[in-house]
């Protein structure tokens, strides 16, 4: 494939030779014919020593020995090029048949369903739907067009899926909330979880991930959010538009969390917290209380990131700050 091909599919332009591309690697494996990218500026200093024939860079990136392909947003070109050399498995339609299917269930046109998968009663689902193998899908829920289910992935009953949701292996789509109730005697009674998960179209949640249902009213992840793995939303949550979790990030029940907002690997958010429109979390951060539109949170508990950056440049100040206001005491004790 011409580099020049490339180009143009991608909306680039190329600065250098217009060679041929056999495949795409990262900076440090790829080799001569190979593409690949620099989308952050700190690892620039690697394209002197690639191997690779071209690589995908930003508007203002110096001239260098390899041929470059110049673009606005380098990552999300990189992503693109990956689809013109990558093609995954197509699933021819038809029913397995170990597949268990409810008579009342409703399937449309296209649908590709894998073996030992199990779709209750009442269940409807649009065209072009993927079902991989052990997938199970609990009666009353409703699913839209595209629907792309990878192997075990099992959404609960009365749940509500839009177009073009994927969930990858093992993803779980309206299990019980956490929802307990201690009584007189100090025993848990279960609360009924009856509200169900809600995904908007263009969700996707990945491996053993888990949207819980709601004890009242609903679970709702809006258009566009994308779930990482291991990630935990509580009962009543509501994640908004475009919105990034990341890996093990937990929302404990009622959180609310706004559109274009990023929770890096493994924030936790205490119940009932409002985080605003655009907010970032950085990893690890533990979020008790609110957090205002736009702005960048670090640390627990968690605070602005400058600030947090500050404190920690102190926090590794501290034994030597000690020792000092040690050193003073003594002398001011000898000085009496």
């Amino acid at each position: 494939m011409r580099l020049s091909y490339i180009a143009t599919k991608l909306g680039a332009h190329i600065d250098g030779s217009d060679t041929e591309i056999t495949g795409i690697a990262g900076i440090e494996e790829a080799g001569s014919g190979q593409l690949t990218f620099i989308a952050n500026p700190k690892y620039a200093s690697a394209v002197k020593s690639t191997r690779a024939s071209a690589v995908i860079v930003s508007e203002d990136f110096p001239t260098v020995s390899v041929s470059t392909l110049r673009s606005s947003n380098p990552y999300l070109t990189f992503a693109r090029a990956l689809q013109l050399f990558y093609q995954p498995p197509q699933y021819a339609s038809g029913i397995h048949g170990t597949a268990q299917i409810h008579p009342t269930a409703r399937i449309g046109k296209n649908a590709s369903i894998g073996a030992y998968v199990v779709i209750d009663q009442d269940v409807v689902i649009g065209d072009g739907c993927v079902i991989l193998p052990h997938v199970v899908i609990y009666r009353g829920v409703r699913i839209g067009n595209d629907f792309f289910a990878h192997a075990h992935a099992v959404v609960r009953e009365y749940c509500r899926l839009g177009d073009g949701v994927v969930l990858q292996n093992g993803a779980v789509i309206g299990a019980d909330g956490f929802g307990f109730a201690k009584s007189e005697n100090g025993q848990w009674e279960k609360i009924v979880q009856s509200g169900p998960a809600r995904l908007d179209n263009d969700v996707e949640v990945q491996a053993n991930a888990c949207v819980d249902r709601a004890s009242i009213g609903e679970t709702r992840i809006r258009r566009g959010a994308k779930i990482d793995n291991l990630v935990q939303v509580g009962h009543g949550c509501s994640v908004g538009e475009d919105t990034l979790l990341c890996a093990q990030v937990g929302l404990a029940g009622s959180t609310e969390v706004g559109n274009k907002v990023i929770l890096a690997g493994q924030v936790g958010v205490a119940g009932h917290c409002k985080i605003g429109d655009g907010a970032i979390a950085t990893a690890q951060s533990g979020i008790p209380n609110d957090v205002e539109p736009g702005i960048t949170v670090s640390g627990y508990p968690a605070i602005e990131n400058r600030q947090w950056l500050r404190a920690v440049a102190v926090f590794n100040k501290l034994p030597e700050l000690a020792k000092t206001i040690r050193a003073l005491g003594s002398r001011e004790k000898g000085a009496h």
